[in-house]
């Protein structure tokens, strides 16, 4: 039996489980403390690396109450238990995706992993298939839908204020790829830059897909094609590590996504800018309490965060009074504020709310990087998702 079908389970912190995240690991500290930000689950269990010791050491640096050395065996043993896990998160390099989601959705067990879906759109395309068919939740972590001042922008692209889209600008770069890291040991570097472990796509699959799903979040309206020009800058690198491309979006309204991990001296820039007819809206991810709205013939407002005169969808995304700075962590705590809440509702035999990026977003993604991929290749094409 499912764990999540325990008459107990709305009375209780939900038990998570961990797979991937281990000793030098950056994702898995920042999934666990999103988990537990708001005091409705607990991480107890993990099999934390493919390799043995390190698996055994990583679960104990936690404190975790189970440790195990293959994601199979921890399957198998959480969903016979009665006091086992009720949801998994995956925080593996992106070829363990699939095969981990897999053996979970089969122990009935729901999922919450890292972005993206898969390694490949066939992968992708059976998770769907699997997660539409169950009944088990599938959620991934685009952490930037989190953002109060996101759901704020969405409202009022959804609520008409800006009228009719006509333009959106997206950027996501970083430096941190300026350097052949990769060959000296740089795990994070090295894995992110293998095409076996990474997938077809660097840059734009890492960083690249949270440009095109934030777009997508906030205008309500799906990338139709792209025309993209990815490039690897660092001698030797295999997969790229710049990408510039022109999207075309549904409804008529066109834009431009750039993301780059060699950008010299970005930190972290992801900025997205929308226009319509009667309205604009900008947002930048380091500054991310400060919405900026403009009017037409009118001064642009500043939005700020934790104020009332936000849309409930973005009060209830804050978590401090007005003034008080929140981030990266809270927005990622969102999403699974509102996972494990679903945990809670399919544990009551009620329908999910399914407030956060699913299987569905995954395949977009995976759809994104594969055409923009096959259009540079083709001398910047432009290809239908």
């Amino acid at each position: 039996m499912c764990p999540t079908a325990t008459p107990a389970l709305p009375a209780r912190r939900l038990r998570a489980g961990i797979v991937g995240g281990g000793r030098g690991a950056f994702i898995g500290s920042v999934h666990r403390m999103a988990a537990e930000l708001d005091g409705q689950a607990q991480v107890v269990a993990g099999a934390m690396s493919s390799h043995p010791q390190i698996a055994l050491a990583s679960a104990a640096a936690w404190f975790l109450e189970r440790a195990y050395t293959s994601y199979e065996e921890m399957a198998r043993a959480e969903s016979a238990d009665a006091n086992g896990i009720d949801f998994v998160i995956i925080a593996t390099p992106n070829h363990l995706h699939y095969p981990v989601a897999r053996a979970f959705l089969a122990a009935d067990i729901h999922v919450i992993c890292d972005k993206p879906l898969a390694l490949t759109v066939a992968e992708g395309e059976e998770l769907v298939r699997l997660v539409e068919a169950g009944t088990t939740l599938f959620a991934l972590t685009h952490t930037y839908t989190g953002y109060p001042a996101v759901r704020e922008a969405r409202a009022l692209v959804r609520g008409g204020q800006l009228g009719e889209l006509r333009k959106v600008l997206v950027e996501y770069t970083q430096d941190w790829l300026m350097e052949p890291l990769e060959r000296g040991g740089h795990k994070q570097a090295e894995w992110r830059t293998d095409p076996a472990r990474a997938g077809l796509g660097g840059a734009v699959g890492d960083i690249g897909t949270h440009a095109a799903n934030l777009l997508e979040f906030v205008t309500g309206a799906r990338i139709e094609a792209v025309c993209a020009d990815l490039t690897s800058f660092v001698a030797g690198r295999r997969l790229d590590d710049d990408a510039s491309m022109l999207v075309r979006l549904e409804g008529g309204a066109k834009g431009t996504l750039v993301c780059s991990q060699i950008a010299c001296g970005e930190e972290n820039r992801l900025s997205l800018r929308v226009y319509g007819t009667r309205a604009g809206l900008e947002w930048h991810q380091q500054e991310p309490n400060t919405l900026i709205l403009k009017r037409a013939g009118r001064p642009w407002e500043l939005l700020r965060t934790g104020h009332g005169y936000l849309s409930a969808a973005a009060q209830a995304a804050a978590r401090t009074p007005a003034g008080h700075p929140e981030g990266y962590l809270e927005a990622f705590a969102n999403i699974y504020g509102a996972f494990i809440e679903d945990v809670r509702r399919a544990g009551r035999g009620q329908p999910p709310l399914r407030d956060y990026p699913g299987a569905e977003e995954g395949l977009r993604g995976l759809r994104f990087i594969a055409q923009a991929v096959a259009s540079s290749r083709a001398g910047a094409a432009w290809m239908q998702l």
